[in-house]
Order: C-alpha cells, then sequence, then structure tokens
C-alpha cells in the first residue's frame, strides 16, 4: 500500500472512531466496535486515555480560525454558522489550515455548533512573522497573528544569526502534537522591533502583501515613455481647451482623477476624467499580473505600497498639472434636479490647469482665504458652481435612500524617525464631498451603460444585509429608545437612512451609527449588476481610479474595447467572460487584505501614542459594551478597553439585548454613549491594544 494510500485509511479509521463505529487499543490498532469486546470508547491520542465523543456524525471541511487562548472556530462558507472547536478538540490545527471537522450531536440553545478537528487537510501558514526569543542552544519565535497561538521552536543552526527581540520570518518545518511545539527555521530578519520602520514592515510580510516589484516589472515600466507619444494621441477627443482642476490631500502624488465643469442655462455639463492607464498597462504583461497580484494600493500609517512601480503611478499615469495626458472621460449633462439626461464616455487627450489641495478649495468656498481667492481668481466661479452641483447631487442620492455613514477617519501624524506624535479626527469637508459626488456620479453612469449593454464587466456590489443582523440591530435600537418601523421582511436604505437621522445630535448617534454599519455586508467586486444597497444604486462600480485600483483598470480596458469596436470580434468577449469572475475575486481578496493591514498599522502607532500618554486622563463616551468589558473612544478616535475587572465596586452583568453593563448591587449602568472620565493604564504595541482605567463619572 503507498504512503497517501496508508495516509487516506487512517483518515477513515480516524473518523470512524469519532463517530463511534471503532475504537483503538492500548498499541494503537483499530477495531470495530462489533468485535468482541464491544468497546464504544474511542481512545483519545493526545491524551492517551479513553473518551467518549458524541457526535451528529456529519463531518465538514472549512477553514481554522484560531484564538490566542487555544480554542477556535471552523469556518464553513459564505451563509453558513461557523462551528465552535473547544482547545481540547483542536488537535494539530492552527490558524488558516484547512480542515475536516466532526459536527457534535448536540447543541446548546443560544449557542453555536461544536466541533472536533479530525484531519488536517491543507496547513495554511506555512511562514511566520514574529518576534525572536534567543536561548543560549536555541530560540522560539511569538508570532504576532495571536491567532497561531503556538511559539514556534527555531534550532540554533536554523536562526542565522537572529538576535533577541529581532522580528523575523520563520518557515514553520514541523507543526508539531498536542504536546510538542511546532518547529521551523528563520529565513529572513527584519531587524530590531524597537526600530521604527521594522514595526510596519513586520504587518506587510505578515500579510503577504508584495512590497518589491520584481525586475522584470521594473525594466518593463522604465521602458514606457515620460511624455504622451504623437501615435497616442490619433483618435482621442482633444479637451485640452476645458477648465479642469484635480482636487486631492497635499500629500498626493497619484493623481488620477480631474474634474471639469461649466454651465449653460440648467444644464451642467461635468466631466470627470480619469488617468487612462490602460494604455501604458497591457493586459497579459508582466505589469499587468504584478498589478492583479496586488490588487490595490495599500495605505499605512507609514508608507504607500503602490499597485504600480512610482515611474507610473507618479510619473506618466498621474494627471500631472501643465502636461498633456492621456485619460477616459465621462461627460455628462446634469440637469437641475441632478439627473444626467445624456452622457458621452471617451478616450481623450486633456490638461490640467490647476493641481487644487481639499484645503485651498474648501477655504475658498467658505470664504475664509482670500489670499486663494486671488491666486485662484480664474477657477473661483468654476469651484462654486462645482459646490451647487454637489449639493444637487446629495440631495437626488438622499432622497432615493442613500446611507450617509460619515466617520472621521483617523489621522496618525509620525515623527521623521516614524514615532507616532499625534491622533486626531481628518473630516470631510465640502472640497472632499465635491469629489466624492462627481466620482459617484461617474461611477454609476459608467455601470449603467455596461449593464443595460450586457457587456462582460466587473461591478462594485454591496448586498442586502442579514435578515437576521437586521433584527438584532432593531431590538438594540428600540431598547435605546430609537423608534424604528420596517415596512417589509426586508428593511431598505431608506429606512435605514431614516433611523440615522432620527438620532442626529444624540449623544450616542455615531455609536448607533457604528452598530449599523456592523449590520450591512461587506462590498466586493462581481461579473452580476446586482447593485449596491448602502448607496441605494441599481448599477455601480468602480471606474475612478485604475492607478491603485485592479477592477478599475481591468474596466478601462473592456471600455476601449467597445470604444474601438473591438468586442464584436470573435473571441474577445468570450476571452472576458473567462477572466472576469476571477479578477473580481482576487481583487476583493486583495482589499480585504489591504484593509486588514491599514487597520493593524493604525491599531500599532495608535497604541504606540498612547504609550506616551500613561497615567492621563481624557473624557470619551462609551462606543462599545460586551461581556468584558466596555470600550471608550476619545475625541482622537484612539479607543480602548475599561476592563470589567477593573470595575471593583460592583459585579457586573452584560445585558445582551440593550448593550449594558448593570451593577448587582449599586444598579449602576454603563451604557453606548455615556460620557465617562478614563485614565490611560496600559499600551501594548506588540498586541495592538490600548487599556483604560475608570478615572471617574462624567457629570455635566
Amino acid at each position: 500500500m503507498s504512503k497517501p494510500e496508508k495516509k487516506e485509511l487512517y483518515e477513515i479509521l480516524e473518523e470512524l472512531c469519532q463517530e463511534g463505529k471503532a475504537w483503538t487499543d492500548k498499541k494503537g490498532r483499530y477495531h470495530n466496535t462489533s468485535g468482541k469486546k464491544k468497546k464504544k470508547e474511542i481512545l483519545k491520542k493526545d491524551k492517551g486515555k479513553p473518551q467518549k465523543k458524541k457526535s451528529s456524525g456529519q463531518v465538514r471541511e472549512g477553514i481554522f480560525i484560531g484564538h490566542a487562548k487555544g480554542f477556535g472556530f471552523v469556518e464553513l462558507g459564505e451563509g453558513e454558522e461557523d462551528i465552535f472547536i473547544p482547545e481540547e478538540d483542536t488537535g494539530t490545527a492552527m490558524h488558516q489550515d484547512k480542515v475536516r471537522v466532526l459536527i457534535k450531536e448536540e447543541k446548546k440553545e443560544g449557542k453555536r455548533k461544536e466541533g472536533i478537528v479530525t484531519g488536517i487537510l491543507e496547513r495554511g501558514m506555512k511562514e511566520i512573522v514574529g518576534t525572536f526569543q534567543s536561548n543560549r542552544d536555541y530560540g522560539f519565535v511569538i508570532c504576532d497573528n495571536p491567532k497561531f497561538s503556538k511559539d514556534v521552536f527555531i534550532p540554533k543552526k536554523d536562526s542565522i544569526g537572529a538576535g533577541n527581540g529581532d522580528k523575523v520570518v520563520a518557515v514553520v518545518t514541523d507543526y508539531g502534537t498536542k504536546n510538542k511545539s511546532p518547529e521551523g527555521r528563520i529565513t529572513e530578519i527584519l531587524g530590531d522591533s524597537r526600530t521604527p520602520g521594522t514595526d510596519i514592515l513586520a504587518i506587510v510580510k505578515s500579510f503577504g502583501i508584495p512590497y518589491e516589484f520584481p525586475e522584470k516589472v521594473v525594466k518593463q515600466a522604465e521602458r514606457v515613455p515620460d511624455h504622451v507619444l504623437d501615435a497616442d494621441r490619433e483618435g482621442r477627443l482633444d479637451l485640452r481647451h476645458l477648465q479642469m482642476v484635480t482636487i486631492d490631500g497635499e500629500d498626493a502624488k497619484d493623481l488620477d482623477d480631474a474634474v471639469s465643469l461649466y454651465k449653460e442655462g440648467d444644464i451642467y455639463h461635468l466631466g470627470v476624467h480619469i488617468a487612462d492607464v490602460s494604455n501604458y498597462v497591457q493586459g497579459g504583461s508582466a505589469l499587468d499580473r504584478e498589478a492583479l497580484k496586488r490588487g490595490t494600493s495599500v495605505y499605512l500609517a507609514d508608507r504607500v505600497i503602490p499597485m504600480l512601480p512610482e515611474r507610473l503611478s507618479n510619473g506618466i499615469c498621474s494627471l500631472n498639472m501643465g502636461v498633456d495626458r492621456l485619460a477616459l472621460s465621462c461627460l455628462m449633462d446634469i440637469d437641475k434636479k441632478g439627473k444626467v439626461i445624456s452622457h458621452k464616455i471617451a478616450e481623450t487627450v486633456i490638461c490640467v490647469d490647476q493641481r487644487m489641495t481639499y484645503t485651498a478649495v474648501k477655504n475658498i468656498l467658505e470664504d475664509t482665504d482670500e489670499q486663494a481667492k486671488e491666486q485662484y481668481w480664474e477657477l473661483v466661479p468654476m469651484f462654486f458652481c462645482m459646490k451647487e452641483l454637489s449639493q444637487i447631487l446629495r440631495k437626488g442620492r438622499h432622497r432615493r435612500g442613500c446611507i450617509d455613514f460619515d466617520f472621521p477617519e483617523s489621522k496618525i501624524v509620525l515623527s521623521p524617525a516614524g514615532r507616532a506624535i499625534d491622533v486626531y479626527p481628518y473630516e470631510t469637508n465640502v472640497a472632499t464631498k465635491i469629489i466624492e459626488d462627481f466620482m459617484l456620479l461617474a461611477n454609476e453612469t459608467v455601470a449603467r451603460e455596461y449593464c443595460q449593454g450586457e457587456f462582460p464587466f466587473v461591478y462594485r456590489t454591496h448586498e442586502n444585509p442579514d435578515p437576521d443582523r437586521v433584527e438584532s440591530l432593531l431590538i438594540l435600537l428600540r431598547n435605546q429608545g430609537v423608534k424604528v418601523k420596517k415596512a417589509k421582511e426586508e428593511i431598505t436604505p431608506k429606512e435605514i437612512q431614516t433611523v440615522l437621522e432620527s438620532i442626529e445630535g444624540m449623544p450616542n448617534e455615531p455609536l448607533i451609527s457604528r452598530l449599523a454599519l456592523r449590520t450591512m455586508k461587506q462590498a466586493k467586486y462581481t461579473t452580476e449588476c446586482s447593485g449596491h444597497f448602502g448607496l441605494a444604486a441599481k448599477y455601480y462600480c468602480h471606474f475612478t481610479s485604475p492607478i491603485r485600483r485592479y477592477p478599475d483598470l481591468q474596466i478601462h480596458r473592456i471600455i476601449k474595447d467597445n470604444l474601438r469596436g473591438r468586442l464584436e470580434r470573435k473571441g474577445k468577449t468570450e476571452h472576458y467572460k473567462e477572466i472576469l469572475d476571477e479578477v473580481a475575486l482576487q481583487s476583493s481578496l486583495c482589499e480585504r487584505r489591504a484593509q486588514e493591514a491599514e487597520r493593524e498599522s493604525d491599531k500599532l502607532k495608535m497604541a504606540e501614542y498612547m504609550s506616551y500618554h500613561l497615567g492621563e486622563e481624557y473624557e470619551g463616551i462609551i462606543s462599545g459594551v460586551t461581556g468584558w468589558g466596555f470600550y471608550v473612544e476619545l475625541p482622537n478616535t484612539v479607543e480602548g478597553l475599561v476592563h470589567v475587572n477593573t470595575l471593583r465596586d460592583d459585579y457586573y452583568t452584560f445585558d445582551q439585548d440593550s448593550y449594558e453593563l448593570r451593577g448587582d448591587l449599586t444598579k449602576k449602568v454603563y451604557r453606548l454613549g455615556q460620557k465617562v472620565k478614563i485614565r490611560v493604564a496600559d499600551a501594548d504595541t506588540f498586541t495592538k491594544s490600548i487599556d483604560f482605567e475608570l478615572a471617574r463619572e462624567y457629570d455635566e
């Protein structure tokens, strides 16, 4: 019998044992339960003693998600409930492993199903990033990801000279057993964990984000011209006569969208001009394959990891001021009610008149900067026209039920040495809203044309929320005193919008808004045009950022092939149909990876910032309540946990329906939106966590 056959037989016998149809003796030999001894006990291999296991006999496969405390969950797939795996039933499963799990027979009321890991089908994390702890003859790597809960043993010969406290990358060579640690070898030393920049690099490596371009890609980028060639202008609509600007943040370098606007009577002529990256990144090229692999640019606290080499993203593809650039333009005629009455998508040549910042445009429109108004006097009328149209478009989206989750982003300021020296909320303003409104309209307009034309395409989809999660939210809202009405079984965007408007100005407004946001499903890329729930839009795609998002680049190719009549050629439409599902899936996965890395980066730097403020007191608002304590958000957007164990004046019980912690004796209540005064107790950059203590109750 071959090794694979033996392995398969062993796994089948193990499953029979778990199902009570077989048992093993002290020598590890298998017997069926109809044998002479009639034993139905299952010998647990790790503990060496019989133990009864009741099971449903149902075996499933899924991805094991570990927990720092040893237990875990198995994800079965979208729409299916995860299976809880107690610590004693995890076997040798590690975070991200593909496993076979036997579901236990009994399910406790109010709790998810439990299971037993019976086999490892595929190891998920073949390498880890962590901190090396050195001993004389060996060492251990403590994984930065707490879900990989076991330290990895490193023999001295495999440590490649790593020092105590170094951030390292290690390959796992042996996943160990229940009683034996995993073993590995170090393949890369990232640097001392206390050195600025090493901490963020460790996050990049742990998420598997490519951050260095292969030599072939770099050479291909170097061959791209740094100016628009005459041959590339042929057949394009020349829009260099239009007055147009880019409006971005002060530190933006990859400018992929410009806007133009003028008004004739009651009609607004809006142009959204997007960098034609597809002219320089050919489908199937080394540049294209690397862009698809990355999926998106990643914006971390101390660096940007671009989807395309900087020679392209900051050079020929960037709509820099005063130079000719190739673009894909969406030209829209809009009436006074904000309806697009006609539009045209065209390949164009443009020249941006001025590179504007959000701050400068905001100050001009709010009459707070006379110097800026004088400097840009030729553009000022267009800016006021933009503000006017933006307000019309925003009102139109509001009427149809678009949900506006207006949360301030966290802005983290770093010193030249990479240390976090300030954190503050970065809020939207009139200028950011103008660009947002114009980009949304262009995205919808393009999606409508290509959906109605039934072309192969990539859409941005946001599905309706899960009814059970909506019901839980509604119960919470009613317990918070918020009146909620729901006409049908499924909630509509308009109904959620009404709820958010009803709590405007209330202390718990941002917190209820966050809970409502968490009820929503995650947006993703699909080849089906099924609409965007949050925007209350029937048609939606991502068209406006091809420098930093792969789906935008991909649909630009489709649009250009359509404009040039190439989609009618034999095999072209079939080619797109073959590749687009994979493009959509890969783009969604890369987007999720980038978001998680960005969150980890922000948590790390916030913890670092608060570590310089231990013992200081702040006023904040309770932003979350759980059985283990409550979270407090400070005005600077930093959030920390007040653990229930630090509330020593009473024994507190968590009420899940109302999201409240109640003292059994004092009847004191801690609830969402409540103002409290806290003291910074601890801030740990390793776990990226912040702990607060209650300083005193807040009384207005």
